[in-house]
């Protein structure tokens, strides 16, 4: 790299991490279709949030990626992917829910996901929650109401009552692929589907 800093705009210098370093977290991802939080790039980087985000906020400028609000005060961004690839002797491109690669992302997903409690009680807590996701697979618009009548009754998880359920279960509902989760409270959940890479408006 040249030994002359660049400035910026505002004639302050410019740190020495380009945007296309942040892309490379990208591309070192094992699962393609997960969507990095700012955290993630961090990590990659050894950078500052404020880092982070201003390389991130560059590529979505240039195009290189895409970005939306998932919750409250999250954000993600992806590489923009036009229609998902298909793998080798397939008739089409498999739906979120169906083939080898889709499901061991979920699963890996699902196995990552922050929920209290160990040993049997996590995995009952994990299988709730790929049950929820099975469910919003099935019913691509769902409110909270519908995931407590039709989930919790079979997959308590350990929970003495559905709302305890619910706020451990609902914050890694909403990081699984293609799960748009609403701004507020009692609105309605959403699956993309083949669509989970397009930004939704509202």
């Amino acid at each position: 790299m040249s030994a002359d800093r660049e400035r910026n705009e505002h004639g302050q210098y410019a740190d020495r991490i380009p945007p296309e370093a942040a892309l490379e977290a990208f591309e070192d991802r094992d699962d393609y279709g997960r969507p990095l939080t700012a955290a993630d790039v961090m990590d990659a980087l050894g950078c500052s949030r404020r880092t982070a985000h201003n390389k991130l906020n560059d590529l979505v400028e240039r195009g290189d990626l895409e970005t939306r609000k998932v919750g409250a005060r999250g954000r993600v961004w992806w590489v923009p992917i036009e229609t998902p690839p298909k793998r080798a002797g397939d008739a089409a491109a498999p739906r979120a829910d169906s083939g080898d690669g889709e499901s061991a992302a979920i699963e890996e997903a699902i196995r990552g996901a922050d929920l209290p409690g160990s040993g049997e009680t996590l995995e009952a807590r994990r299988e709730a929650l790929r049950a929820a996701y099975e469910y919003i697979v099935d019913h691509p618009s769902a409110t909270k109401s519908d995931f407590v009548e039709h989930v919790y009754p079979e997959h308590p998880a350990d929970f003495e009552t559905p709302e305890g359920w619910w706020n451990a279960i609902q914050p890694a509902l909403k990081e699984l692929p293609a799960v748009d989760s609403p701004e507020e409270r009692g609105h309605i959940w959403s699956f993309l589907g083949d669509d989970r890479f397009t930004p939704t408006l509202g």
